[in-house]
């Protein structure tokens, strides 16, 4: 007798680990703010020790200040965009600065990110204190080919062009559609926010 509540569980934990990005994009509201439409794909991203962005979990901004593995399955010949962003900035309540760019790379072939062509460089997260969780969505698109992207270089240095970024309009500026697939993880202040923001020159 005790196999039923045992099975009943085990189908209620998988129910709960099937939900589609559809789903979560949904459920976090990244479908509308960010984008229009979900992908169809979860996007693997690593940070050190393990830590996976996936789903919304929370994650520390110590704990995403370097730049993670992001992993998908490509084909040779392929060419991708990865963009990181933050629709809540400053917060999720008064989004006034809506979107802010965290990484932006493009012309990747196949799925090696560090190939690609870093339009603006990876900064993690870096969420001012008392604005709550902030969202921060990553987003891979597939090019047609390989594009020419007419875009200010940005080191991770710099905090030009990052504020007010549209993930949505950047893609459809290149012809990118949707996005294939996506993941985000959420974040509030800690102690590294104010060294980001110290790295982060106004130029």
């Amino acid at each position: 007798m005790m196999l039923i509540p045992i099975l009943l569980a085990s189908i209620v934990a998988a129910g709960h680990c099937s939900a589609s990005v559809e789903e979560v994009f949904a459920s976090h509201k990244v479908v509308p703010d960010v984008i229009a439409q979900a992908p169809n794909q979860f996007l693997k991203v690593t940070y050190k020790q393990g830590l996976v962005a996936k789903e919304g979990v929370e994650l520390t901004p110590t704990q995403v200040k370097d730049q993670p593995l992001v992993e998908w399955s490509a084909a040779s010949g392929d060419y991708y965009t990865l963009i990181l962003t933050d629709p809540d900035a400053p917060s999720r309540a008064d989004p006034k600065f809506r979107e802010f760019k965290h990484w932006v790379v493009v012309n990747i072939p196949g799925n090696d990110v560090a190939r690609g062509e870093v339009l603006t460089a990876y900064i993690g997260s870096g969420p001012p204190k008392g604005t709550g969780l902030h969202r921060y969505v990553f987003l891979l698109y597939k090019q047609s080919s390989k594009l020419d992207f007419k875009e200010p270089h940005v080191s991770n240095k710099s905090r030009r062009d990052r504020p007010s970024f549209k993930a949505a309009k950047f893609a459809e500026t290149y012809q990118l559609g949707n996005p294939v697939a996506g993941n985000f993880y959420q974040a509030q202040y800690d102690d590294y926010v104010p060294e980001l923001h110290k790295q982060l020159s106004e130029e």
